[in-house]
């Protein structure tokens, strides 16, 4: 290390007995570590000289071991060090990332047991992450995790944008309250869906997005999830600390641990200004370096696919109606007749693969290709699928060598029913079949309740099960997407293959009675604090009745709305989800989701209220061209925006795709008007988005 650097690292670390203090590298906060009287480790921080989180405790509960680690302890040493580098990204919001913190590694050894843990702090410029560690030694070899009880105490009631903790979801609507008022509206924030346990009437999930009185905005949330339970957080509302509740397994224990080997990062972003938190990569920062060598055929990809016919209703997944019950194997499906509706056939899927060819996509997802669906959901059906064996009706072959021969990718669907054991026992197969047949990418699912019987979506075993299909992806050069599974906690950056999760209430959530209008405008403060969303935008058609007279749900968004979020929503992995004969409609406007990238070399967070609205402007990674995006919230807003971020000197045209004035989103939604203009770094514009509305605008640069 730089001796001047290692001699400022010593100057900001203040060491007192069993009380440590130090500093980030801006020198914006200030992190106090101490012992209590009876040995308990605490922290507690500040941010530009103001308390934010109040004096925390530290230590886990060990099942069966009368001692734990609560308490005890003394200081062994505490060694400062500082880091600073810029990595690349394979893909992301930005070509490279600063990773500068100061660290703080807290080494503590308990009196009585004589057991060593290592509690390790890092504070950046924009917040603190710490973790665990448990280094090899003779008295902590195997233990069981009972609990864990890290504590984040607020400094009051402050204003929350939470979903209900939950071991099985996150596909909630987000409540905004004081956290006084959780426990008030949390079943009333509780909606049914297809496998859900909640632990706390005061429980509430990661990342967690708070506003305090005084105007400063904290997100907590974890980084790095690897052979650990998820992380929620349960709320004392009378004192308002947080203490961290993990995930159960089967028999209702936390976490195996054997050591040496660490926890996740538990982590706080903090600012006055919401832009901050947007534009935070500590999550990317905590995770390990990418350890995948060669990462050229990892892509960013846009999409069009097999999928919203099959959700609103429209079409259907399942080849035939013909039996009650099916059996891989054993059902003869080449004496069934079709039901009419089956969505993946040859001809359907054809057209699919035109209409991507035709306006440029990438790749065709098709859902339902594959035998199962008759019986696939509730049954606790172990062997549901093979993910091998298509319906009669879709031929893998001939749709592979036809979207080859227009330019097009097809993107394999793996549903595994929460069946993970089966999903393991087929996936090399499959890996290999989709190799086979041209598929680089997977969308794998995990809807209904876990198998094995009694595990949760978020608990150690099944966490470990994601990691190990990604893992298992990349030795066989595939992308994953995976939905239904734990959300996102910075480990794309370790495998950059992991190009998309669900993990929150996508655009489905639309065709199921609808969402809130103000959705977007609070998941890129939560749910993409972690990693990009497959969060499926694009819909132009509001009115699902217009597809499925049985379904009477309503989008609740404008289309100007859903252009916005192909910019506020960031993912290297888009799809333009509607129908293809919608964008047929509005040809127009489809042509911002024909030109906006998915590959970015710079963002701009031009304005942000979680709640309320967002704007963002992003640098395509190919071009000198720009996009931005908008999603507003419950009203009407007004506001003028600067493209100070244009390059000096330059001449630019933006096509603005905005919301007309009589636009509603529940009564005109497909009112827009497109506009265009020139423009200069010196340009501002006065733009006006609606209740639930937005707008996107390409600017182009003139030659």
């Amino acid at each position: 290390m730089n001796k001047f650097k290692l001699l400022i690292i010593i100057l900001l670390v203040s060491i007192f007995g069993n009380a440590q203090e130090f500093k980030s590298p801006n020198g914006n906060f200030t992190m106090k570590f101490s012992l209590l009287n009876d040995g308990t480790p605490t922290y507690q921080l500040s941010y530009l000289n103001k308390e934010v989180v109040k004096t925390s405790k530290l230590g886990l509960e060990l099942k069966n071991d009368a001692k734990s680690l609560l308490n005890d302890f003394k200081v062994v040493s505490a060694t400062p060090s500082t880091f600073d580098e810029t990595w690349k990204t394979v893909w992301g919001e930005e070509t490279q990332i600063q990773n500068h913190y100061n660290e703080l590694a807290i080494k503590l050894k308990q009196n009585t047991t004589e057991r060593e843990v290592i509690i390790r702090f890092r504070l950046f410029n924009d917040g603190l992450g710490f973790r665990y560690e448990f280094p090899q030694q003779k008295n902590l070899v195997y233990f069981v995790i009972k609990e864990e009880r890290t504590e984040f105490a607020m400094t009051g009631d402050h204003t929350a944008f939470w979903i209900p903790g939950d071991y099985d979801t996150q596909e909630y609507d987000y409540t905004e309250s004081k956290l006084s008022e959780i426990r008030g509206l949390f079943k009333k924030a509780v909606t049914d869906n297809a496998s859900q346990q909640q632990f706390s009437e005061t429980g509430v999930q990661t990342s967690l997005m708070m506003k305090t009185a005084d105007g400063i905005y904290i997100n907590l949330h974890e980084a790095a999830l690897i052979n650990y339970s998820c992380m929620s957080l349960d709320l004392n509302d009378k004192t308002f600390v947080f203490q961290s509740h993990l995930t159960p397994d089967a028999k209702g224990d936390k976490g195996y641990m054997q050591a040496p080997c660490v926890s996740p990062w538990r982590t706080m972003v903090i600012s006055n200004d919401a832009k901050d938190i947007l534009a935070s990569r500590m999550t990317l920062n905590l995770n390990e370096p990418c350890k995948i060598e060669d990462t050229s055929w990892i892509k960013p990809v846009k999409y069009v696919g097999v999928w919203w016919e099959m959700i609103t209703g429209k079409s259907s997944w399942s080849y035939t109606n013909d039996f009650p019950a099916i059996q891989l194997g054993v059902t003869d499906y080449s004496k069934a007749k079709p039901n009419g509706t089956h969505a993946a056939n040859n001809k359907h899927v054809k057209e699919y693969i035109d209409f991507a060819a035709l306006h440029g996509f990438d790749a065709v997802l098709v859902e339902g290709w594959n035998e199962g669906w008759e019986d696939w959901f509730g049954q606790s059906k172990d062997y549901v699928f093979d993910f091998v064996t298509p319906y009669p009706d879709f031929n893998v072959q001939e749709i592979h060598a036809y979207a080859k021969s227009k330019g097009v990718k097809m993107i394999m669907h793996h549903e595994t029913s929460g069946s993970a054991r089966n999903y393991e026992r087929h996936m090399d197969k499959a890996y290999q079949f989709m190799k086979d047949n041209g598929y680089d990418a997977v969308k794998s699912g995990y809807v209904g309740n876990m198998l094995p019987r009694g595990e949760h979506h978020y608990s150690q075993w099944i966490v470990n099960h994601y990691q190990y299909a990604l893992e298992k992806a990349a030795d066989y050069k595939i992308m994953v997407n995976a939905h239904e599974a734990v959300r996102p906690t910075g480990i794309a950056r370790t495998y950059p293959n992991l190009i998309g999760n669900e993990s929150a209430r996508g655009t489905e959530f639309q065709a199921f009675g609808g969402s809130k209008p103000n959705h977007t405008t609070i998941l890129p403060f939560t749910r993409l604090m972690g990693g990009p969303m497959d969060y499926t935008p694009g819909i132009f058609e509001m009115d699902i009745a217009k597809l499925n007279a049985n379904n009477n749900s309503h989008v609740n968004a404008t289309i100007a709305n859903q252009l916005g979020l192909y910019v506020v929503m960031y993912s290297p992995l888009q799809m333009a989800a509607d129908l293809p004969e919608n964008y047929n409609r509005f040809l127009d406007a489809f042509q911002f989701i024909k030109d906006v990238p998915v590959e970015w070399s710079e963002a701009k967070y031009l304005e942000a209220e979680p709640g309320y609205y967002i704007t963002i402007a992003r640098k395509d990674k190919n071009s000198n061209n720009w996009f931005v995006g908008n999603s507003n919230g419950n009203n009407a807003r007004t506001a003028t925006i600067s493209l100070d971020f244009l390059e000096k000197g330059k001449k630019y045209e933006a096509t603005i795709y905005a919301d007309a004035k009589d636009a509603d989103y529940k009564t005109n939604p497909q009112a827009y008007k497109i506009t265009k203009q020139k423009v200069t770094s010196k340009s501002k514009l006065k733009m006006t988005s609606v209740a639930a509305g937005g707008y996107g605008i390409s600017i182009v640069e003139v030659k």
